[in-house]
């Protein structure tokens, strides 16, 4: 294959800006960013679970606080209702009164009894309402942490998408200027090559794979017409000539 040594030029041109380009890509997935989104994300997750939890049980201990107060209410009308009875006399019976008074006395008991399973409720409430502050406040504080976290992501993909952009057409520009079976050439190679598929002779030795050439290739190079395109012996690059060759 033949090109003009300024379109072989050129070409080192555009490996610049894809070399340019692989670079910001690399910087875009490595972000230190995305690390902090995902641990604070897990955090974020555990936390909510936690505190739909809490949530949960904070609902179940209200019921049980409305039910042990229903109880406590039942009690206390119907010993109400007793002690009307016995303070009215309407009930003149020595058995009838006996029975009413003890009746009046057990209902105390379970009036304190169920009193007491209502402030224990009520404590485990209060308990998991704290709790529920708490989860609350951590889960807000972690997702304020996510949002700015991500909004640091989001400038810097900015900042790097416009760069793409920038160095995307500008790529555009000078290799619409390359021969385009020269460039196929190329692209190909870069392929195959991890990203690099035309390389610098410099002093001797391939920029691409930086190995020095053999005194046979220096030779064979040096031969060729300076609109012949060569290839690197070790790792089949095209090497660009210039005047830091050493030929």
């Amino acid at each position: 294959m033949n090109a003009a040594p300024a379109d072989q030029i050129r070409l080192l041109d555009v490996q610049d800006l894809d070399v340019r380009l692989q670079q910001l890509a690399h910087r875009r997935r490595s972000l230190p960013e995305h690390a902090e989104i995902e641990s604070l994300t897990k955090d974020h997750t555990q936390l909510r679970d936690l505190l739909v939890a809490a949530q949960t049980e904070e609902s179940d201990t209200a019921r049980d606080q409305t039910k042990a107060e229903q109880d406590v209410d039942q009690v206390r009308q119907r010993a109400t209702r007793d002690q009307q009875r016995l303070d009215s006399g309407a009930v003149s019976s020595p058995k009838d009164l006996e029975n009413l008074q003890r009746e009046i006395a057990s209902l105390a008991k379970r009036q304190g009894d169920l009193e007491d399973i209502v402030l224990e409720v009520m404590e485990r409430r209060e308990s998991t309402q704290e709790r529920v502050a708490e989860l609350t406040e951590r889960v807000g504080a972690v997702q304020g942490k996510v949002d700015d976290a991500t909004a640091r992501r989001d400038a810097a993909f900015e900042e790097i998408d416009g760069e793409v952009a920038r160095v995307t057409k500008e790529r555009e520009v000078i290799s619409a200027a390359v021969p385009a079976d020269l460039l196929k050439l190329y692209d190909k190679l870069r392929d195959q090559q991890g990203g690099i598929g035309a390389a610098k002779l410099y002093q001797r030795t391939c920029q691409g794979c930086r190995q020095e050439l053999s005194i046979t290739d220096i030779n064979d190079i040096r031969k060729a017409s300076p609109d012949t395109v060569v290839r690197c012996e070790n790792c089949g690059r095209i090497l660009v000539r210039t005047t830091e060759s050493g030929l």
